[in-house]
């Protein structure tokens, strides 16, 4: 009689009953996501901010068994893979286009936005990662730096509320000044290209950045564009420095984190940066994936609003929108500086 052998077969969950797992709350994202789209199209409000507001209406669901696990991968995985798909945006001829002096003057300007917010909020007795998300949210791209930097922050217990508040602010301001700086630099008299890099050199959100370069004119809002492009590139440089800041000084995140050097989602915004630079996808190729990147994103949004309750919002404080007023006069200041400088 042969001995019994052990069953060769896995025992973790098959792909069909993993997507039956995630379903309900992936389907709960992307449908708060499609109404705050339609909203949006319809009203004119950030997409963002209507995807957190929509999401904040369901948080009851939020510890629901069957929709617990699709939300909290819409707020993480699906997340990650619309930031690398932000790469099809960006090529490197484009950011050339600038010279090499306002380039150089870009990234100080980040770098300098994300230190005044790690003072700021030393002191104010905030953590130092409060910091780090909200300056790099304004120096960078808004909602959408906001969800990234989040991803490789050393995770605690406010971590959730922080993140919120920060999408909510860098929107909201990025709103005002969708309408406050064109007739700024109006009153200043700049031309096209110089109003442009203002306008992309300081407005959080991409979205905002377009809206405010085409209200001037069209090649404004090209060198807006090409200029807020830029500053979405340098995502990549400070998420790794953020890694390797926090890996070296752990006792700034106030508990031990695993936090990656190189996170893969960086790996593929860099390799969807060098496809698009080098053309290889046919340009409607490019445009839906563009679009899925929104998509991702706004999913995102939604599910992280569906984790938060308005309860814990509410007991932030004051302080975290000082910061980002700081933050933002801040690079506005600095923009403006290189503008006259550098002509």
């Amino acid at each position: 009689m042969l001995p019994k052998t052990k069953k060769m077969i896995p025992d973790w969950p098959t792909l069909s009953q993993h997507s039956r797992t995630l379903a309900p709350g992936l389907l709960l994202s992307v449908t708060v996501a499609a109404a705050a789209t339609f909203l949006s199209a319809h009203y004119g409000a950030p997409q963002m901010l209507f995807a957190l507001l929509l999401g904040i209406a369901f948080h009851f669901l939020a510890n629901d068994s069957k929709c617990q696990p699709g939300v909290e991968f819409a707020a993480k995985k699906v997340l990650r893979f619309g930031v690398a798909l932000l790469g099809l945006r960006i090529t490197i001829d484009e950011m050339m286009m600038l010279g090499w002096e306002m380039l150089a003057w870009v990234a100080c300007g980040i770098a300098l936005t994300i230190t005044i917010g790690m003072l700021v909020a030393k002191l104010l007795g905030r953590r130092v990662q409060f910091g780090v998300l909200t300056g790099g949210s304004v120096a960078i791209c808004g909602a959408s730096a906001a969800l990234a930097i989040s991803a490789v922050l050393p995770k605690h217990q406010y971590s959730e509320r922080n993140t919120l508040f920060t999408v909510i602010a860098v929107t909201a301001f990025s709103t005002i000044a969708m309408v406050i700086y064109p007739i700024f630099v109006n009153i200043l008299g700049f031309d096209n290209r110089l109003a442009g890099i203002f306008i992309g050199g300081t407005i959080h959100d991409v979205a905002q950045v377009v809206g405010a370069g085409y209200s001037i004119s069209p090649q404004a809002g090209e060198f807006a564009t090409i200029t807020k492009l830029l500053r979405v590139a340098l995502l990549v440089p400070v998420i790794l420095i953020i890694s390797l800041y926090f890996r070296r000084h752990p006792e700034q995140s106030g508990e031990k984190a695993d936090i990656p050097l190189l996170p893969l989602f960086v790996v593929g915004f860099c390799v969807c940066v060098a496809i698009n630079s080098a053309h290889i996808l046919p340009a409607s190729v490019t445009s839906t994936l563009s679009g899925l990147s929104s998509w991702c994103l706004v999913a995102a949004v939604a599910a992280l609003g569906i984790k938060t309750s308005v309860k814990k919002l509410f007991t932030i404080g004051y302080e975290p929108i000082l910061m980002v007023v700081i933050e933002t006069l801040s690079i506005a200041a600095w923009v403006l500086l290189g503008i006259y400088w550098l002509g």
